[in-house]
């Protein structure tokens, strides 16, 4: 296209034109951001994209969804409506009880740099939103500043920090467990649920993981000995 454009209407007129496309294209994109549904790689505890991989497999009752973006003000809208095509549309898997409607949206961030306040209210309204249904939003792999932010916007806080994690891995299997552990196909996660999982000792570890991490940083971004120590052990 600039090529031609220079061509015909002169250098000028072409550069302009190949910037102009180049800023639009660039903002279409950022507006509408890749987000990939993720499938469990038979034999691994890795999370791939279903359509790249198509040997990944899904649960039932539980969507794990990577943005490929940050989240802010011009594309939080196109997330919400995919995060909701996902939640109608995931089809049936043979992993897990079939409880036909999904219960659980975990949210893999590393992708995700930056978060903007606009996409914080709505994060907050889609909680709610999924609190309604009976819909209980896990995150995972966010990374420090996204972490802090969320903290301090009182995302954490509202969504439980028992649903914050290390690894989609983990996020997964405690979803799991309750799916399993209903006895029908009606879930209710029970008032400890969003705040306080009882876990076994390997579990809270990984969930404290980050945190421990973090605060064991100092000023020249060093991990302390407590931090090191849990970076050393095998947490596969």
């Amino acid at each position: 296209m600039t090529f031609t454009t220079t061509l015909t209407f002169g250098i000028e007129i072409g550069v302009l034109v190949g910037v102009g496309f180049s800023l639009a294209f660039v903002i279409h994109e950022s507006a509408n951001p890749h987000i990939a549904v993720l499938g469990r790689l038979p034999g691994t505890t890795v999370y791939r994209n279903t359509l790249q991989y198509p040997e990944a497999y899904t649960y039932n009752g539980i969507v794990v969804v990577r943005v490929d973006a940050p989240i802010y003000f011009a594309n939080i809208s196109y997330i919400k409506d995919r995060l909701r095509e996902y939640e109608l549309k995931l089809p049936n898997s043979n992993r897990g009880p079939d409880v036909g409607r999904v219960y659980f949206v975990i949210l893999e961030m590393s992708p995700v740099t930056y978060i903007d306040s606009s996409a914080v209210q709505a994060l907050k309204d889609l909680h709610q939103e999924y609190k309604a249904r009976d819909i209980q939003i896990a995150i995972a792999n966010p990374n420090r500043q996204v972490h802090l932010l969320l903290s301090r916007a009182g995302i954490i806080d509202m969504i439980g920090a028992g649903w914050c994690f290390v690894r989609v891995h983990d996020a997964v299997q405690v979803c799991l467990q309750h799916v399993r552990s209903s006895s029908s196909n009606a879930i209710k996660l029970s008032p400890q649920a969003s705040g306080n999982l009882t876990e076994s000792p390997k579990a809270q570890q990984r969930y404290g993981f980050l945190r421990n991490l973090w605060k064991a940083q100092d000023g020249n971004g060093s991990a302390g000995d407590e931090a090191q120590s849990l970076l050393r052990q095998n947490l596969v």
